[in-house]
């Protein structure tokens, strides 16, 4: 997430955090599938681009050792006071403020949407420099037939086609194992992605 990204979502935190803060607004299917995945790795897990900090406050209530960490001082803070038992940091997922091998896995749940491209390996690389060994990465995106642009409520976002972005996770050293999509009526929610992935050493 570039500059001009983190600055509108600062300005519109609070509207993010009561529209799309809570598990509320979260699919049944996702929430059965993030859950189980975070299981099934085990600790630590990071929540990268933990945004409001449902996700983080959700795992932990399941008994998963999670932490936060979103480049956005106001949802640092709101996720903060929302879930005081867990632990958020304020950092970028282009340069996580972690060393290497420190989690079992990593929740990457939208927090990719505006990475074009040509940034999309700098997360990656990332996660798969703070990842152990046989790590795990979980990643929902937007879907679509190819990779492009689109105008989203906060600056530009991207579709992926979930084969481009699974050669982008392999090109970071990660085995994808899983692949979930699902779309909705037209006037319903944008066609939604996740790829459940392993890093490959």
């Amino acid at each position: 997430m570039g500059s001009d990204a983190r600055v509108r979502y600062a300005e519109r935190a609070d509207e993010y955090a009561r529209h799309l803060g809570s598990m509320s607004s979260v699919h049944p299917a996702d929430e059965h599938l993030v859950t189980s995945w975070a299981r099934a790795v085990g600790g630590p897990v990071l929540d990268a681009g933990c945004g409001p900090g449902h996700w983080s406050g959700h795992l932990a209530a399941r008994g998963v050792d999670v932490r936060g960490v979103d480049q956005v001082p106001e949802f640092v803070e709101h996720a903060r006071r929302a879930h005081p038992a867990v632990p958020f940091d304020l950092g970028d997922v282009d340069a996580l403020p972690y060393g290497p091998g420190e989690f079992s896995g990593v929740l990457a749940w939208y927090s990719l949407i505006h990475h074009d491209p040509g940034g999309i390996r700098r997360p990656l690389d990332e996660f798969a420099r703070v990842l152990r060994p046989g790590g795990g990465l979980l990643v929902g995106f937007f879907a679509g037939s190819t990779v492009e642009p689109f105008d989203h409520a906060i600056t530009t976002a991207w579709r992926w086609s979930p084969d481009l972005l699974a050669d982008a996770l392999r090109a970071s050293g990660f085995d994808v194992l899983e692949t979930h999509t699902r779309t909705g009526p037209p006037s319903g929610p944008r066609p939604h992605g996740a790829l459940v992935a392993r890093l490959d050493r």
